[in-house]
């Protein structure tokens, strides 16, 4: 796998995008609340949310076929 990330192609498990995906997020509803498009209350109970479920997808990810040694 590391061999196929230094030539430019990534992984397409949609498991491996989970924690970019949600640091995305999380960015977004800071900015969102700064901007003063989002509450700061919504903001103090979501953004906890989102650093919980990128923790639990982080831990309960199984080896997929593109994880595996070859």
């Amino acid at each position: 796998m590391a061999e196929d990330m230094s030539q430019g192609m990534s992984c397409k498990c949609p498991h491996h995008r989970m924690v970019p995906i949600l640091a995305f997020l999380l960015g977004l509803l800071f900015l969102l609340g700064a901007l003063g498009y989002v509450a700061a209350h919504t903001v103090s109970i979501v953004w906890p949310i989102l650093v919980m479920v990128g923790g639990l997808t982080k831990m309960s990810k199984g080896m997929c076929k593109c994880c595996l040694p070859k």
